[in-house]
């Protein structure tokens, strides 16, 4: 089974940052492992952040507006169709990574039977992987109506602020219920030079597990587009043995 990561926070808080930097390091300390990007976020920044437009999603299938590669072979039960399409819109980031872009998804109240299908197909695609990183739209909420599965580290992205703080709060208690006893925790990103004792205060406060820190990058300020920063990369290595998930053999 794949070891499972969700990331989740407000948009604007570093998330794909915090992604892009979770890939290069697992791409980096388990080269022969494979990884599935599975983009739950309405805004599907992280294919964008490769200079990718990925138009074909989960949604597309969904909806019947998917153009398919090739053409639809017959005699399929609807089941199979379904998983068909869905290796229909994997991407293919290099040799072990791959991407996979949701954008709209059904409720979980409704009953047609292509939401079970659809969920079906998902989980499928998603044993084949070691590694699952889940780009989410701010809540754990919204993942769980695309495919029900634990996570095993949920991480929360928020700035150095107290709105931000009083919104992981919020972000913490609408996901835990889908978090499944896995690791849930807090990285405080674009932190500065700046007095810290309010907001650990604050986290305190809120008993939120504050998992590490990532100091502000300024080049992303130039270069926000591709949303790549090495001195993240190097900040969460730092903190990375605190994670409950799989750790580089000494």
């Amino acid at each position: 089974m794949a070891t499972t990561i969700a990331v989740t926070g407000k948009s604007g808080s570093g998330k794909t940052t915090i992604v892009k930097s979770f890939l290069k390091i697992i791409n980096e300390y388990f080269p022969e492992k494979s990884v599935l990007i599975l983009d739950n976020d309405l805004s599907s920044e992280f294919g964008h952040s490769y200079g990718l437009d990925i138009r074909n999603t989960i949604y597309g299938i969904r909806s019947g507006k998917h153009e398919y590669k090739t053409g639809i072979p017959q005699h399929m039960t609807k089941q199979e169709y379904v998983e068909w399409a869905m290796e229909d819109i994997i991407y293919s980031l290099n040799d072990t990574t791959d991407i996979l872009v949701s954008w709209f998804i059904g409720s979980k109240d409704c009953r047609c039977p292509i939401t079970a299908q659809i969920n079906d197909a998902v989980l499928r695609v998603i044993k084949r992987y070691d590694f699952v990183i889940f780009d989410c739209e701010f809540d754990l909420k919204y993942l769980n109506q695309l495919v029900d599965i634990d996570i095993d580290l949920t991480v929360i992205v928020a700035n150095p602020t107290e709105d931000s703080i009083h919104l992981a709060k919020r972000i913490e208690e609408f996901s835990s219920k889908y978090a499944a006893g896995g690791q849930m925790g807090v990285i405080l990103n674009k932190v500065k030079n700046q007095n810290m004792n309010t907001i650990m205060e604050l986290l305190k406060k809120y008993d939120l597990d504050v998992l590490g820190v990532a100091p502000f990058d300024e080049n992303l300020v130039h270069n926000s587009i591709e949303r790549d920063s090495k001195i993240v990369q190097d900040a969460i290595k730092e903190f990375y043995y605190r994670l409950n998930i799989p750790q580089v053999m000494s």
